[in-house]
């Protein structure tokens, strides 16, 4: 089953990859979770941002049944090297499959939990 996708680029020209890119990765987060309900993808270009670093802001939301959501905001950043749309999309959605990774593991019950002694009566 494909996830429903909305890609919404403001504040700048959209160009025709960004689609193409963002389906795939969320197919690539479909094989770590194939109950994802919703992916929402927001990229904008702020108008002010930094001469270093990225210049994008990109917002992924995944609903994931029952009543979850796994959210990565990626903010536009100064210092560093001059990033891409592309590089940010790309680590934005490795940020999304470790967090949905670990919530198919906490769904599952692999996550390890700590259980607390019974105090004595």
């Amino acid at each position: 089953m494909q996830v429903p996708l909305e890609v919404k680029f403001k504040d700048g020209p959209n160009p025709p990859w960004v689609e193409d890119l963002v389906r795939r990765r969320v197919d690539k987060l479909e094989k770590f979770c194939d109950h994802i309900t919703r992916c929402r993808v927001a990229i904008e270009r702020p108008n002010e941002f930094p001469d270093t670093g990225s210049p994008y802001r990109v917002l992924i939301d995944l609903t994931v049944p029952p009543g979850h959501e796994v959210v990565v905001d990626r903010e536009p950043r100064e210092g560093g090297p001059k990033r891409e749309l592309r590089t940010v999309l790309i680590d934005a959605f490795e940020a999304a499959e470790r967090q949905l990774k670990e919530l198919v593991e906490r769904q599952r019950g692999e996550v390890k939990t700590h259980v607390e002694p019974l105090a004595a009566s």
